[in-house]
C-alpha cells in the first residue's frame, strides 16, 4: 500500500466528481501502470447511484479522512498458538524483529513473546534455585507459549487514526502493539517508531482545489496533483505539484481529453461514467459553463460508450442525459437535511464563512410544500458548520431557472439581482450554474 495513490473528489460528491475520479484512476493505471485507486469523500447521491447501477459499476472506495491509519504501518507477522511449545515462538522471533505474536484458535491475539517477556519467564522458571539452574534450554522451550508471553500488549483497530492514540502510545512501556479488525481479530503488529512517523496517504484531487471542500485531514496527506475546472482556492504545498485548472464545463471533459491524448479508448462503462459526469455538470450541454471542448468530449465519450456490446447500447447523448437528470430525486422524496447537504460547498469571502447548496429538480412545484422544512434544514446546517449564512439554489433543469433560499442573509446580499418573491425566496431567471453564474455575483457583493 505504500505506493498506492488515491484519486478523490470533493466532499458531498456529485456525478462529475465521482466520474472524474474513476476515469482518471483508469487512465493512470493504463498509461502509467501504477497502483491508482478511485475514491470518494462521501456518499453517492441518488443520481450517481443510478448511473453506477445503470453501468454495472461499483462506487469508489470511501475515503473521508486522509489521516494515516494503523493499517498503514501494520506487518502481519507469523503467529503461534497459546499452547504450542515455546520453541515455535523462538523460531518465529528469530525471523522477525525479535518477537512472536501469540494468537488463539479463534484468531484473537493473546500476547507477544519478546526478549523481555522471555527473560522474565526464564527468570521465573530458574530463579535463585540451584537445582533449577541446571535445567536445560530444551526443557524451557517445551513450555507453552502462553506462559512466556506479555499479555498486556495494547490493541488498536486497523482503521483508527494514529494521531488519536499518540498520547497512549507514548505512555506505554512497550514498543510493539497489536493491530486488530473491527471484531478484534489479529491483523498484525506495529512498532512505536513507525507510528511516530507513519507514511502519508498519497492523493490526487479532482474536481476541486479548495481545502475546505476536500477530504478531512488533507494536510496530513501527500498531495501529488490537482485536476479541476473551478476557481482557485488551492492549498499550499511543501513541494511543487502538477496543477491543472481549465475552463471547461466538467472535470470529466479534462479526463476524456487526456485519454485521447494518450492514444487510448475508454471501455464502455468508464466512458459512460465520464459522459454522465459531463452531461450532469453541463445540464446536457445547455449550461452557460458549456464550451466547445465539452461538446467534443461528449461526442468522443458517446462514441466509446454507445457500442452494441455495452450497457448504453441504443442510447444517444440526449436520451442518456435526460435519464441522468431525471434520476435526481425530487424535493419531497428526500429529507430536507439531505437536500441541503448532498451538494453543498463551503466558501469564505469578505470576512464571511458561508455555504451554497444546490438541488436540481425537473420542476419547482414541490418547492412550495417543502420550503419551510428546507429553510429549517438550512438554518441547522448554518449552526452545525458555524457559518455566517447559508444558501440553497433549487434549479429547474428543464426550464433553466432557479429559486434561492437564504438563511441569515447579510446586508451586502440585499443587492442581489434576483427579485424577492412573496414566499421569501428569490427568483434567478436563467441561472443554473452555481460556479459560473451565482457564485461570482455573491463574491462580488461580499468583497466590494
Amino acid at each position: 500500500m505504500a505506493d498506492r495513490i488515491y484519486i478523490t473528489g470533493h466532499v458531498n460528491p456529485d456525478t462529475d466528481t465521482i466520474a472524474a475520479a474513476m476515469g482518471y484512476a483508469w487512465l493512470l493505471r493504463e498509461r502509467d501502470g501504477g497502483d491508482f485507486v478511485a475514491a470518494r469523500a462521501g456518499a453517492a447521491n441518488p443520481q450517481t447511484a443510478w448511473v453506477l447501477k445503470k453501468l454495472g459499476l461499483e462506487a469508489p472506495v470511501l475515503l473521508n479522512d486522509a489521516s494515516p491509519r494503523f493499517e498503514a504501518v501494520t506487518r502481519r507477522l507469523d503467529t503461534v498458538l497459546p499452547d504450542a511449545p515455546l520453541r515455535e515462538a523462538w523460531a518465529i522471533a528469530s525471523r522477525t524483529w525479535g518477537l512472536a505474536p501469540v494468537v488463539d484458535a479463534e484468531g484473537k491475539p493473546l500476547g507477544l513473546v519478546t526478549g523481555a517477556s522471555l527473560f522474565a519467564f526464564v527468570n521465573e522458571m530458574v530463579g535463585p534455585h540451584p537445582k533449577r539452574q541446571e535445567m536445560k534450554l530444551a526443557e524451557i522451550l517445551d513450555a507453552p507459549c502462553r506462559q512466556a508471553c506479555n499479555e498486556s500488549v495494547p490493541h488498536f483497530p486497523a482503521n483508527a487514526r494514529i494521531r488519536d492514540s499518540l498520547n497512549r502510545i507514548l505512555r506505554e512501556d512497550g514498543d510493539d502493539f497489536f493491530v486488530v479488525d473491527e471484531t478484534g481479530h489479529y491483523m498484525g503488529v506495529c512498532r512505536q517508531r513507525d507510528l511516530l512517523n507513519p507514511p502519508r496517504l498519497k492523493l490526487i484531487l479532482v474536481d476541486h482545489n479548495e481545502p475546505r471542500q476536500a477530504v478531512a485531514s488533507l494536510e496530513e496527506a501527500e498531495l501529488l496533483e490537482i485536476l479541476d475546472h473551478h476557481r482557485l482556492g488551492n492549498p499550499s504545498t511543501h513541494v511543487p505539484i502538477k496543477f491543472t485548472v481549465d475552463i471547461v464545463g466538467s472535470t470529466s471533459t479534462l479526463v476524456s481529453e487526456q485519454i485521447e491524448d494518450a492514444g487510448l479508448s475508454a471501455p464502455p462503462q468508464i466512458a459512460g461514467m465520464l459522459l454522465a459526469g459531463l452531461l450532469s455538470d453541463t445540464l446536457i450541454l445547455t449550461s452557460p459553463t458549456t464550451t466547445d471542448r465539452d461538446k467534443k468530449a461528449a461526442e468522443r465519450l458517446g462514441r466509446w460508450a454507445f457500442v452494441h456490446s455495452g450497457p448504453l447500447a441504443g442510447e444517444t447523448i440526449q436520451s442518456y442525459g435526460q435519464q441522468i437528470l431525471n434520476a435526481s430525486a425530487g424535493l419531497s422524496a428526500r429529507a430536507p437535511e439531505e437536500v441541503v447537504g448532498t451538494d453543498m460547498k463551503l466558501y469564505e469571502a469578505g470576512g464571511y464563512r458561508f455555504a451554497i447548496a444546490q438541488a436540481e429538480v425537473t420542476d419547482l412545484v414541490q418547492l412550495t410544500e417543502t420550503r419551510e422544512k428546507l429553510n429549517a434544514a438550512l438554518s441547522a446546517l448554518r449552526d452545525k458548520r458555524a457559518l455566517d449564512f447559508a444558501m440553497l439554489m433549487v434549479t429547474d433543469v428543464v426550464r433553466g431557472s432557479s429559486r434561492l433560499l437564504l438563511t441569515n442573509e447579510p446586508p451586502e446580499l440585499s443587492d442581489l439581482p434576483y427579485p424577492p418573491q412573496p414566499d421569501g425566496t428569490r427568483l434567478a431567471e436563467g441561472v443554473v450554474s452555481r460556479k459560473k453564474q451565482l457564485l461570482p455575483v455573491v463574491l462580488g457583493l461580499l468583497d466590494r
